[in-house]
């Protein structure tokens, strides 16, 4: 019986499709969203996969193809798009999507692809992969323009008139401890060491008048651009260490942040001695 990941947002979409499926003879797993679908293909071995496109932002069944053609690369992946725009099919073929399907589609096309690409799977060569901290750390100056470009959308944030160094100096910084704590054996992870980066990012963003919410709020963008980036480079990420390596970034963001906001909140005077 051949196993299905079947990821779709939509409730009564899945919940049909699922039916519809395992009515044919399919082993269906059905997940609702992108962090469940990840999780199935980092513990679960799958014949095939049939993603939405949307869920909900646009592109997001491409991070699931691009994950379940890094970890079971015999895998069947196919598409369901209600918007056959150019760009999505050219990224669906970059990342080595076996079929797009537009929606609506009819059960008895879908049925056939599904077992077309099963049983005639097409030849894959896979595609070399690079770690998260490698990605990041080649890729520095593009997430500290992308956060660049997120903090001055932010009223909150440039109420406080700042130079771009003077926005940035930290960051490559507080990105540097990042990377560092990344490549650490996974028993060291666990052991939080001091970022002096952002122990001063925290007093210098005092001495610059910020509030403690702004601090904040610079921390959240900061995930956000990382997780941006990697985005940016799914063809490129090694999947099998990628739900860890998440959880550390988030980890290694907020102790950041909790170290920061110790230096910010410090008294100068007790600081000096």
């Amino acid at each position: 019986m051949p196993r299905i990941l079947l990821a779709d947002d939509d409730d009564a979409v899945r919940d049909m499709l699922q039916a519809t499926l395992e009515r044919d003879g399919f082993d269906v797993t059905a997940v609702a969203n992108v962090r469940e679908a990840l999780r199935c293909i980092a513990t679960e071995t799958f014949d095939a996969l049939l993603s939405d496109l949307h869920m909900p932002r646009a592109g997001d069944g491409f991070t699931v193809v691009s994950a379940m053609r890094h970890t079971h690369p015999h895998a069947a992946t196919l598409v369901l798009s209600g918007y056959p725009a150019i760009d999505e099919a050219l990224s669906a073929i970059r990342l080595q999507a076996d079929e797009i399907l537009l929606k609506p589609i009819k059960v008895a096309s879908l049925r056939e692809a599904i077992h077309r690409k099963i049983e005639n799977p097409a030849p894959r060569m896979s595609a070399p992969t690079e770690s998260v901290a490698t990605i990041l750390a080649h890729d520095v100056d593009a997430t500290i323009q992308n956060w660049m470009a997120l903090v001055l959308q932010n009223k909150e944030l440039t109420c406080i008139p700042l130079s771009f160094e003077e926005r940035t100096g930290h960051l490559p910084g507080l990105i540097a401890d990042l990377i560092f704590r990344l490549r650490l054996p996974p028993t060291a992870k666990t052991h939080l060491s001091v970022s002096v980066a952002a122990r001063q990012h925290g007093e210098m963003r005092r001495k610059q008048g910020y509030t403690a919410a702004m601090v904040v709020e610079e921390s959240r963008i900061l995930q956000v651009s990382i997780f941006n980036t990697l985005q940016k480079n799914l063809i490129r990420v090694d999947f099998s260490k990628v739900l860890l390596d998440v959880i550390t970034i988030a980890d290694e963001v907020d102790s950041q942040l909790k170290q920061a906001m110790l230096s910010f909140g410090a008294d100068p005077v007790r600081s000096v001695a």
